[in-house]
C-alpha cells in the first residue's frame, strides 16, 4: 500500500492521533460528522473546550523551523473568529510517504509513525487572500499531552478577558 493515501486514510489517522492524545492527558473528545465550521474535533476538560481542525500530509512542506500548510481561507476565517465558544486551532498530522508505516503493530504495543503540530488561529488577522493562507507550525509547537494543556490555560484566559468586558 505504497502511494498517496486517500482523504480519509488521513482524516482516520489524525483522529486516531489525537484521541490517543486526550486519552493519555484525561481529555474528552467530541467528534463532529459535520465540518461546517471548521471544526473536525473539539476537546474538553472541565467545561473548557478547544476546536480543532485537522490536516495529515504524507509530504509536509518543511520551512525553517517547522513546517507550513496552505489552509483555505473560509476555514482560516472561521477558526480565527473571536466570536467563537472555543478557540480554533490547525492541527497538522505529518505520516511517512508509505502507508504501511503509519501503524506498526507489536505483541505488547500498536506504534503511530507520525507526530503532529498545532497552531491557534484565535484572533488572527484577515488575509487579502481569496483562496489559501500558509500558516506556519513551528516545531516547537508539537502536538503533545503537555500542549493540550497550554490550549486549555489559553483557552481559559480568553475567556476570563471576554467575560470581564475587554477586547
Amino acid at each position: 500500500m505504497t502511494g498517496e493515501a486517500t482523504s480519509w486514510q488521513k482524516e482516520q489517522i489524525s483522529r486516531a492521533y489525537v484521541h490517543a492524545l486526550a486519552s493519555q492527558g484525561g481529555y474528552t473528545v467530541g467528534d463532529w460528522n459535520v465540518d461546517k465550521d471548521g471544526v473536525d474535533v473539539t476537546l474538553r476538560d472541565r467545561g473548557l473546550m478547544v476546536d480543532f481542525q485537522l490536516k495529515c500530509t504524507q509530504r509536509p512542506r518543511a520551512v525553517r523551523g517547522g513546517y507550513s500548510f496552505d489552509l483555505d481561507v473560509e476555514t482560516y476565517d472561521k477558526l480565527r473568529s473571536r466570536e467563537r465558544s472555543a478557540p480554533g486551532h490547525l492541527v497538522l498530522l505529518v505520516v511517512p510517504p508509505n502507508l504501511e508505516l503509519w501503524v506498526t503493530q507489536h505483541p505488547d504495543s500498536v506504534v503511530l509513525a507520525c507526530h503532529g503540530y498545532w497552531a491557534c488561529l484565535h484572533g488572527r488577522e484577515p488575509v487579502n487572500s481569496r483562496a489559501t493562507t500558509a500558516i506556519g507550525l513551528p516545531e516547537e509547537q508539537q502536538l503533545t499531552v503537555k500542549s493540550m494543556r497550554s490550549m486549555f490555560d489559553m483557552a481559559r484566559s480568553i475567556l476570563l478577558v471576554g467575560s470581564s468586558g475587554e477586547n
